[in-house]
């Protein structure tokens, strides 16, 4: 089975206000901490690993989930220093033993049903595939390109474009080796960097789908 990396390491300064003493992933949602319904999530689709890549406050997170959430397995893997979500992706990688693996965020909820992204990705015979959904609206999100043909990505665009289009989902499903072989180095600021860095090197399936 294919394991998931949840990044779950940021600083979370936007939400420092709302939650001064927790890691963002742990924030309250329905009596809940966010990261529960994520990990409920990746249960309820058959998975029995998730790597958590965590860094801030990293503490009150295994405190809360131990080793495991019900069916899943639980694996910590710990950031020293930020690394940024390259990084944290690619110490991730080295610890898994399967050939590919799921990514998500860790403060981000969306609707992907991760066998269909397996099947987009198979189908076009590529080593890395990612989850979209559709707005009426992309302007708050920036948006992504691709090739109505062959559905492979083949932009991403910032901020402020406007109208109909579609986002990134923030899903991904990544081989290890060629994800190895394809970073540019250990430390990256953001998904931005590491997408736009593959994508000059390879095309995207997308696989569409619903996010709230």
């Amino acid at each position: 089975m294919t394991p998931a990396i949840v990044l779950a390491g940021g600083l979370g300064t936007r939400l420092r206000a709302v939650v001064p003493d927790l890691p963002k992933p742990m924030a309250d949602v329905a009596g809940k901490p966010f990261l529960w319904w994520i990990l409920r999530r990746l249960e309820q689709q058959g998975l029995t690993d998730v790597y958590l890549a965590v860094g801030y406050k990293r503490a009150v997170i295994e405190g809360h989930f131990g080793e495991a959430f019900g069916a899943l397995r639980l694996h910590y893997v710990v950031e020293d220093a930020p690394l940024g979500t390259g990084g944290a992706v690619a110490k991730a990688m080295t610890r898994i033993d399967a050939e590919s693996a799921y990514v998500l965020n860790g403060d981000t909820m969306a609707i992907v049903e991760l066998a269909a992204l397996s099947a987009a990705a198979a189908e076009a015979s590529v080593d890395l595939a990612m989850a979209v959904a559709e707005l009426a609206d992309v302007s708050r999100y920036g948006a992504v390109d691709f090739d109505p043909t062959s559905h492979r990505v083949i932009a991403f665009r910032e901020k402020g474009s406007q109208g109909r289009g579609f986002i990134n989902a923030g899903v991904y499903l990544l081989k290890r080796e060629p994800f190895l072989r394809r970073v540019p180095g250990e430390r990256f600021r953001s998904s931005r960097t590491i997408l736009t860095h593959i994508c000059r090197n390879c095309m995207l399936p997308r696989c569409r789908v619903s996010a709230n």
